[in-house]
């Protein structure tokens, strides 16, 4: 059985506005990498799919842009090949190297867990908190940048329950930002 990951970056107050952290660096591009080598398929809902594709996605020319830097090339690589599952009701269809996700959300994540391989990696907002709703999540990696953001959307804001949580592991990084990974208490 496959264990399903929530992956994302955090202020320390919690924002996770994928423009509210610090700007990636080569250590924190190089963590992301290593997250998604290491996972199965990425599970998106259709906002941070769109948002994703639209940033990592290989240009048909096979050139990437101009604004990457050396550091985002591994990351870009990584996630442009990676597998996607992109949970959505308004999608007709999703392509690189996606698989579109209708029906019961429980049903069809806890089939996708069911099936043998390396951990499912979740990202975005709305999707997981959905998902830690129904006890789906099993992991919880937050990379925790040091900046007070003061608003934008926060983590799991509107959980209905409270999920306890175990410390697996931790790993600071020189930009002063650190690495967690919690999993779901029994």
């Amino acid at each position: 059985m496959q264990i399903l990951r929530y992956s994302i970056n955090v202020t320390l107050d919690g924002c996770c506005h994928h423009e509210a952290g610090l700007p990636p660096d080569e250590e924190s591009m190089r963590f992301w990498t290593e997250q998604i080598a290491d996972a199965d398929a990425l599970l998106f809902g259709r906002f941070t799919y769109e948002m994703m594709e639209s940033a990592w996605r290989r240009p048909a020319d096979g050139n990437w842009p101009g604004w990457m830097s050396a550091e985002d090339i591994p990351f870009a690589e990584t996630i442009d090949r990676a597998r996607k599952h992109v949970v959505s009701s308004t999608l007709t269809a999703a392509d690189w190297n996606a698989e579109l996700i209708r029906g019961d959300l429980a049903q069809e994540v806890s089939a996708l867990k069911e099936r043998s391989g390396g951990p499912l990696h979740v990202g975005g907002v709305t999707l997981p908190r959905a998902l830690a709703e129904l006890g789906l999540i099993d992991e919880y990696v937050l990379l925790v940048h040091p900046v007070l953001a003061g608003h934008g959307p926060t983590l799991m804001a509107g959980l209905h329950e409270r999920i306890g949580l175990e410390l697996v592991d931790s790993r600071s990084f020189r930009s002063g930002a650190i690495a967690v990974r919690y999993r779901a208490a029994p």
